[in-house]
């Protein structure tokens, strides 16, 4: 019998996946049907901390290409808070949270900027619709057999 091999980072959906609620006054990014509780990730990112070491990652490499940046916020963002990136195609990383801080930062020329990176083990129970985890998984199982 000629099985095909699974990648190991093959998702598998999980039948108990409790999409994340939009709460009022949750932030939340959007990529198409990929919508993402930001408020949530953010919360389980404080409270587990030991889960989450930001990095230093390099600015020029992020190009805004799905967030309208207000201007006039520009000025008060601080650097307090890492960004977070989303791996959303094997190795290839969303900025998903942190645009201001990020335009902030290539105005200012910087080179670098802490991160926290989430592998989609990790951010697809943020998502907040049940046909976009089932989709989410299609889509990065697909990804991984490309690159195979």
């Amino acid at each position: 019998m000629n099985r095909k091999k699974t990648h190991p980072r093959t998702l598998i959906p999980d039948p108990e996946f409790t999409p994340a609620v939009l709460r009022e006054g949750d932030e939340y990014y959007a990529n198409g049907i990929f919508e993402f509780n930001i408020t949530m990730i953010l919360e389980y990112i404080r409270s587990n901390p030991d889960q989450f070491k930001p990095e230093n990652i390099s600015v020029p490499e992020f190009n805004n290409d799905f967030s309208v940046i207000d201007e006039s916020n520009i000025n008060s963002v601080t650097f307090s808070e890492p960004v977070i990136l989303a791996e959303i195609a094997p190795e290839r990383f969303n900025l998903i949270d942190g645009n201001h801080r990020m335009e902030k930062a290539k105005k200012l020329g910087r080179k670098e900027i802490m991160a926290y990176r989430l592998s989609p083990e990790q951010h697809i129970k943020f998502l907040t619709s049940r046909n976009a985890y089932e989709k989410y998984i299609i889509y990065w199982n697909e990804k991984l057999l490309e690159s195979q």
